[in-house]
């Protein structure tokens, strides 16, 4: 049974998103030192791709991913959207480490959510 609080409207704003997904992660703050861009894919080790780096800044120019802390998506998440990150702390880590990205994909509004309550 759904609570009556949860019959009262809820609003949420949508991700940006769009078709293509880029994101440029760098090494150290401001956008300099090494960098490993992506383009349109998930990675799910940094490592694998032979950039061992720490993340610093990150400038997405398109799409919505997570990046994780860990390789295999794993450890803490971050959500970027559009935009730059000049320093690790603009995308709330204690520490710079980021170690694999995935996109997020194929967003839809729901109007009604994704839940069905039930009398």
């Amino acid at each position: 049974r759904v609570p009556a609080a949860a019959d009262a409207p809820i609003l949420l704003s949508p991700l940006q998103d769009s078709q293509e997904h880029k994101i440029v992660l760098y090494e150290n703050p401001s956008f300099t030192g090494k960098k490993i861009e992506i383009i349109d894919d998930d990675v799910p080790s940094f490592h694998a791709h032979g950039y061992q780096e720490k993340v610093s800044s990150v400038r997405v120019q398109s799409g919505t991913w997570v990046g994780y802390q860990y390789p295999g998506y794993r450890g803490y998440q971050y959500l970027f959207e559009k935009g730059d990150y000049k320093d690790s702390s603009d995308f709330g880590a204690q520490h710079p480490q980021i170690q694999s990205v995935r996109r997020i994909r194929d967003m839809q509004w729901h109007q009604r959510g994704a839940y069905h309550p039930t009398n």
